[in-house]
């Protein structure tokens, strides 16, 4: 099972957290976010391994933003992260970039919505729903992912913590490929616990 480590944000973290190989490292592109990056961080995000994929978390942003992002952080994934539609994520995946499409999930979402979207996106990440787009620390019933009958290979997010690692390697989701962390991982936002990080890497890993 693959993992991200999301809402990096301070480069000796950034550096700390790389050191521990994650599948994934993400990183906040939208301004509302108290995880937002600063083009300070360019060159900590582009001396990072090749190993570990980089990226960048839009919400609800212009073609031209994301290009002009990617381009200045060399993301290897876009993740849409806001209300982006399928016809917006074609055009991006026509362009050539690699895409993580993000859902606020719950009982009364609508799955076959998703039917649009998979032709144009490598995964999808089903996440709590809030008004801020993330970064709640907040679960939602994780049984309602039974509904999902899509062949896209997806992440749970939303309020994972150590705790939770056993039961998520044992959830019977067949497209389930790995989990996305942040804020239960946090003492401040943006700066990650690198021990509680490693012990989750550990245990996802083994």
């Amino acid at each position: 099972m693959k993992i991200k480590v999301c809402g990096m944000k301070k480069p000796e973290n950034i550096v700390g957290i790389a050191n521990l190989r994650p599948d994934f490292m993400g990183f906040i592109c939208y301004e509302k976010s108290p995880r937002y990056i600063g083009h300070n961080i360019i060159k900590s995000i582009n001396a990072l391994s090749s190993e570990i994929n980089k990226v960048g978390v839009f919400v609800n942003a212009s073609m031209e933003e994301i290009k002009d992002k990617s381009a200045a952080f060399g993301f290897d994934y876009i993740q849409l992260h806001g209300n982006e539609s399928a016809s917006f994520t074609k055009k991006l995946n026509e362009k050539g970039y690699s895409i993580i499409k993000a859902f606020q999930t719950s009982a009364n979402f609508d799955w076959s919505s998703l039917k649009t979207y998979t032709p144009f996106v490598d995964y999808f990440l089903f996440d709590t729903p809030t008004k801020q787009y993330g970064g709640s620390g907040k679960k939602f019933d994780w049984a309602i992912l039974k509904n999902y009958t899509e062949q896209t290979p997806f992440f749970l997010s939303g309020g994972i913590t150590n705790n939770d690692i056993d039961t998520i390697k044992n959830l019977s989701f067949e497209q389930l490929i790995g989990i996305d962390i942040n804020s239960k991982y946090e003492t401040e936002p943006g700066l990650k616990n690198i021990d509680l990080v490693k012990q989750t890497i550990k245990q996802i890993k083994k």
